[in-house]
């Protein structure tokens, strides 16, 4: 059996890719020294492949920034305010990823949003009318050539003209068919291109085939395609699908004539059924995703050889792959020195998922040889052992306690937010931040210290309060209404809070990209979760003591948590939900006993990993995700003001659901997107208190007073004047301490205008 790879992560073992590019922003290295810094990981990237025996070995799969906004250049489909900068071509791209503000000119970056169910954000394409597509770019034939080069016939990769289309934003009157033609005659050539060069494969990326689809979508799907497979040539086609199934589009897909269809066989529901009950073309290679590109753990092989031999009864021909990109998984193992093998055994990451696949495909060659049926045999083992340190009684008597009375919080919103605004005393258009300030080369570095047993505990709090000091001042000085008190005893929003819940295991390399230069190092959810003690009210209580003005508690609420972490696949997603809701339930109140009456749970994640489709939304999670997020917040006093943050996904779709989550105060990203989310708001005449945000903190550029104080006006016209806030678009930790402290004072200054012009 052979195997194939979708995709591969990009950054390298120890992040080389994120700290080369971050040089190149700050003009520490050259243009030069960035593509060659790449070049090499990519020549890793093929010989950790190539040494591991996959047989369709990915290129293309490598980007700067963001695959979608590759594809942007591909096409010559870079809008018009990019193209005049007039700076390089790499510059120009980045601009389009982060923004430009330079030499008088000052560009917005385009708009971000999360890549399906992941926690990985891709660059939205805008499509102006007079867009000229064609096939305009080389990076794809150059990776190509570039793997040639190394000895590898590779298997290009490219994000689909249908997924393309449909995630793209249209900026005129027209829309995706009438770009169909245009799209459809540069893919062709692509093909044709790749023919020459001599590949034999290529993968077209077509995750959009797991949604809802209209009649109108799918046949715009079958326009495209109808036309781009005529001009193939000697080149086979493999059509990539993954995070779900494709039942919408299935008849279609299976008629077209591709060489190859990728089906995800893990988070697609029906895909056996559908295989198995309406058959599949003799003429085509599955590529069945049974090795999981989401998580962590090893895989069962004895499960995967028996689904398997089941589709060998309906498919002719079988390539064994990836579930989905790894892009989504940590780089390797053999970074983590101080996990125990007791519990590192279990897990397999990107390079150790090479060698499932290649272990899978020699048990399903010869089962009968000795070192085959040692190999089978181990897994098993590892099966059949009960992990240490995985139940607790305790958490799970707690669970099974609670009632129907602990997901509601009285009085109801209406009466709790007459008896907060005279608690509060804010003015009109309270200003705030969403929780993080910058994480400056001091504040890592006393972090680093701390960890490796270089400072005492007494050195490391003396600093952080220090700094929470600093921030405080600040914050007063610009004259923010509600203050935070920084994070600065925080690596990451989720991380630091797994590392004082029992029941997580954490690492030290473990890094995932979630977009452009920025990783996170997601823990895992060993076992049944609790809180031991306190986490954060001994800093909010410090914070708290610097100050006359309303200090917020800062937390992560269980949903986000979950989702950003690996999860367990021995229990439901809702009990472990549960049990950090418990836990967190816990902090809350004691922040509230200790006087802290403004309390954030962010829950940046919650619309991530919603069902793709809209008739699993509440059976499979939002009918568990909402209730987890009020058992957190409802103990608390009437006049203690919850908050929560979302950031960097699609609301306008839930917005009852997220007014059904009865937090008093929602902030939320809304710059990027134009705003857009605000005419849903008001359709839904939603209850609670908001705080689109007014710039994005993902870009350095800094707003000017003008543009927020438009941007509030454009809010006003939709929101009740007494329900707005005014806040970034997300926390600030990415961001140089010059640039926040302009940003912020032009929001400060924004909100007095308008309560000045009121």
């Amino acid at each position: 059996m052979q195997t194939s790879v979708i995709g591969y992560p990009r950054v390298g073992s120890l992040r080389e890719l994120k700290f080369a590019t971050e040089k190149y922003f700050k003009n520490d290295i050259t243009q030069e020294a960035l593509l060659a810094q790449a070049k090499a990981l990519r020549a890793e990237h093929l010989k950790s492949m190539k040494e591991s025996g996959i047989d369709f070995i990915p290129v293309n799969d490598f980007s700067f920034y963001d695959g979608m906004l590759d594809t942007v250049v591909l096409l010559n489909a870079t809008p018009a305010r990019y193209r005049k900068l007039n700076v390089s071509e790499l510059d120009t791209y980045f601009a389009m990823a982060r923004g430009y503000q330079k030499d008088g000119k000052d560009v917005k970056a385009l708009a971000m949003k999360k890549w399906f169910n992941t926690n990985y954000h891709y660059m939205v394409p805008e499509i102006e009318d007079d867009a000229d597509i064609r096939l305009a770019g080389k990076k794809p034939f150059d990776e190509f050539k570039e793997a040639l080069t190394g000895g590898v016939v590779a298997k290009p990769v490219l994000i689909g003209p249908f997924t393309f289309l449909k995630l793209a934003r249209y900026t005129g009157t027209k829309s995706a068919a009438d770009f169909a033609d245009a799209f459809a005659a540069a893919y062709s050539e692509t093909l044709k291109k790749f023919a020459d060069l001599g590949a034999k494969w290529v993968q077209f990326d077509e995750p959009a085939l797991v949604y809802d689809l209209t009649a109108d979508e799918i046949a715009l799907f079958e326009k495209l395609y109808r036309v781009i497979l005529t001009a193939k040539g000697s080149v086979k086609v493999l059509l990539q699908t993954y995070f779900g199934d494709i039942r919408d589009a299935y008849d279609t897909v299976t008629k077209l004539g591709f060489d190859g269809i990728g089906i995800d066989f893990l988070e697609g529901q029906k895909s056996f059924e559908l295989v198995s009950t309406k058959g599949f073309p003799a003429q085509t290679v599955l590529f069945a995703g049974l090795v999981n590109g989401k998580n962590i753990w090893k895989n069962h092989y004895r499960k995967t050889i028996g689904r398997l031999n089941e589709l060998s009864a309906f498919a002719k021909e079988i390539v064994l792959s990836t579930s989905c990109s790894l892009l989504h998984v940590p780089y390797t193992l053999k970074n983590e020195n101080k996990l125990p093998e007791a519990y590192k055994r279990h897990f397999a990451f990107a390079e150790e998922k090479l060698v499932e696949l290649a272990e899978l495909a020699k048990i399903s060659g010869s089962e009968g040889s000795d070192a085959i049926s040692e190999v089978l045999a181990a897994n098993d083992a590892l099966f059949a052992t009960a992990r240490p340190d995985c139940e607790n009684a305790t958490v799970r008597a707690r669970l099974q306690a609670v009632s129907e009375a602990d997901f509601e919080r009285k009085p109801a919103f209406a009466e709790r937010e007459k008896i907060q605004k005279e608690a509060l005393a804010l003015p009109q258009f309270p200003t705030t931040t969403i929780g993080s300030f910058p994480q400056t080369a001091d504040v890592k570095a006393n972090r680093k210290a701390f960890k490796a047993g270089q400072i005492s505990e007494e050195e490391y709090k003396k600093f952080n309060q220090e700094k929470i000091r600093e921030c405080v001042k600040l914050q007063e000085e610009l004259d923010l209404d509600v203050l935070v008190h920084g994070e600065y005893e925080r690596n990451d929003m989720v991380e630091y809070f797994g590392e004082q819940l029992k029941g997580y295991l954490f690492t030290e390399k473990a890094w995932v990209q979630s977009y452009g230069t920025r990783c996170v190092k997601p823990p895992i959810v060993w076992g049944d979760i609790s809180r031991e003690k306190p986490m954060t009210v001994e800093w909010s209580v410090f914070a708290k003591s610097c100050t006359n003005r309303p200090m917020k508690g800062m937390l992560t609420g269980p949903v986000t948590i979950l989702n950003w972490s690996f999860p367990r696949e021995d229990i439901t997603h809702k009990e472990s939900a549960l049990q950090i809701a418990l836990a967190i339930r816990d902090e809350v109140l004691d922040l509230e006993a200790a006087g802290i009456n403004i309390i954030q749970i962010d829950e940046a994640a919650l619309r991530e990993k919603l069902p793709l489709r809209k008739s699993d939304w509440y059976s499979e999670y939002l009918d568990w995700a909402i209730p987890a997020f009020r058992l957190v917040h409802s103990g608390v006093k009437a006049s203690t003001q919850i908050h929560t943050h979302m950031c960097y996904s699609e609301f306008t779709d839930i917005i009852p659901v997220i007014d059904n989550m009865d937090a008093d105060v929602i902030t939320f990203e809304a710059s990027r997107s134009d705003l857009l989310i605000l005419d849903a708001l008001r359709a839904n005449n939603f209850k609670t208190e908001v705080g689109p945000g007014v710039y994005d903190i993902h870009s350095p550029r800094v707003p000017s007073e003008e543009e927020i104080v438009n941007a509030l006006s454009r809010m006003l016209a939709r929101i009740n004047p007494e329900k707005l806030w005014v806040n970034p678009d997300c926390g600030l930790k990415t961001r140089g301490t010059t640039e926040t402290v302009a940003s912020l004072k032009n929001m400060v200054a924004a909100a007095k205008r308008l309560r000045a012009a009121d």
